[in-house]
């Protein structure tokens, strides 16, 4: 796949790292001189220097040959021309971009067919909110992934030292618990994903994925020792177009909010468009104005400025001051492993959302959607079992699955099923699959279509 990249920013160079790592020819646009030269140095990727909604530099990029454009600068107008353009310059190209501006939602009818004809529009902080949302449904959890239109969940959590599950198997614990069907996914070890078995031990400061049906995920949460107490009061700090989108579905559930913000125009703006938050203007990161606030009462602190060292230092503060837990907005990968290590207890990162959207037009199958997590590494797979591949009509335990690959769920008619060894994927299955980053390949080969199929 020939796939242009407008925007060599912290997404655009993680979709082209992904892209190119996986064999496809990658072309990538930027002012930049800077930036490019740090792709350059990096990625096994073609530069082109200059404006992605230029249509002289469009057609250097041979945008007519291409499979796919990913528009994704800080600028919205750059990425709705570069779609444009592509429309005019490439009939069969996808078009993907990012509209951060929060009156154009992805229903907008200036993106479909008849107008922009843009085939995705991600807007990064409104998906980055929907997953906050979930950890606020979901108390207790650091990571809550929907598949299945919400019906299953993948959860993420620390087992720490007073987990009754700490030194037991897995297929111990799965007998404690039968009352709830659950898969262990990935174990995260000392940095390291296990993909895990029944005689997998669990260890303290494990990181586990446990994938379960939404009825049963607080129950399992509660089962693993964690605190699931209704979310009640919420403190945000900053005050952008993040925390105004957080705080309008905080409000929606009845939340009681408190916002923390510098800019006293923000401030303004924020009480125009909120009923009932309490908008505070100062700094976030002072240690007596949240006292001052009594931020020993919040249930969650949720720090979502420009500033990711300001957010890490807004929540270590909180949480020192007596905050229940913490959510720090970050997307740089490098500060990822610092968060859980440091007591933080969520991160909300935006980059994540936007590159698990565009992932879905990548992967080859009949795939519903792809979701990275823990640092990119691994990926969870959602998709519809095809009568001609290889993982169709035959027990799991006779599938040569990839190194690092488990089976998660299967739905079928309606019915979510966790499976086992003897399971069965008929056609037309929905079903999610966990794997490594590095086997992707290979889990795509057996998602498509037997070789024998053509003979």
């Amino acid at each position: 796949m020939r796939v242009i990249v407008i925007g060599a920013g912290e997404v655009g160079f993680n979709i082209a790292d992904i892209l190119s790592k996986e064999g496809n020819d990658v072309i990538i646009i930027d002012k930049s001189e800077e930036r490019l030269k740090d792709v350059a140095e990096n990625l096994d990727v073609q530069t082109i220097q200059g404006s992605g909604s230029s249509p002289e530099i469009l057609r250097t990029a041979k945008l007519d040959q291409s499979d796919m454009v990913v528009a994704v600068t800080d600028s919205d107008e750059t990425n709705i021309v570069a779609c444009l353009l592509a429309s005019v310059q490439s009939k069969g190209a996808l078009k993907i971009a990012r509209i951060r501006n929060r009156d154009l939602n992805k229903d907008s009818t200036i993106f479909d067919k008849n107008h922009l004809s843009i085939d995705l529009c991600i807007n990064p902080e409104r998906e980055s909110v929907t997953n906050v949302m979930n950890l606020i449904e979901y108390p207790g959890a650091s990571e809550i992934i929907d598949f299945a239109g919400g019906r299953i969940k993948l959860a993420g959590f620390h087992i720490n030292s007073a987990c009754m599950a700490v030194g037991k198997k897995l297929q111990d614990i799965k007998e404690m618990c039968k009352e709830h069907d659950f898969l262990v996914a990935s174990i995260i070890r000392k940095n390291e994903p296990i993909v895990p078995s029944g005689k997998t031990t669990i260890e303290e400061n494990d990181y586990l994925f446990v994938l379960a049906e939404s009825e049963n995920v607080l129950d399992i949460l509660k089962f693993f020792g964690k605190d699931v107490t209704p979310v009640q009061r919420v403190f945000i700090v900053g005050g952008g177009n993040t925390a105004l989108l957080l705080s309008e579905e905080l409000e929606k559930k009845g939340i009681f909010i408190k916002i923390i913000e510098k800019r006293q125009d923000r401030c303004e703006k924020l009480a125009t468009h909120l009923n009932k938050a309490v908008i505070l203007h100062g700094d976030g990161t002072s240690k007596d104005l949240l006292k001052e606030e009594n931020i020993q009462d919040a249930d969650y602190l949720i720090a979502v400025t420009n500033d990711e060292e300001a957010n890490i230092l807004a929540a270590l503060l909180a949480k020192q001051l007596g905050a229940k837990k913490t959510i720090s907005l970050i997307n740089r990968v490098d500060y990822s492993h610092l968060v859980s290590t440091i007591g933080i207890d969520g991160v909300m990162n935006p980059r994540h959302a936007t590159i698990g959207k565009i992932l879905h037009f990548i992967r080859k199958g009949k795939v519903i959607s792809a979701t990275p997590f823990h640092d990119e590494t691994a990926e969870a797979v959602e998709f519809i079992a095809l009568e001609t591949s290889e993982i169709t009509n035959k027990p799991l335990k006779n599938i040569k699955l990839p190194r690092g690959t488990i089976i998660g769920a299967i739905i079928r008619e309606d019915n979510i099923t966790i499976p086992g060894g003897n399971s069965i994927i008929k056609p037309g299955d929905l079903v999610i699959l966990v794997t490594l980053r590095s086997a992707i390949p290979k889990v795509e080969k057996i998602l498509t279509v037997k070789l024998d199929y053509f003979e």
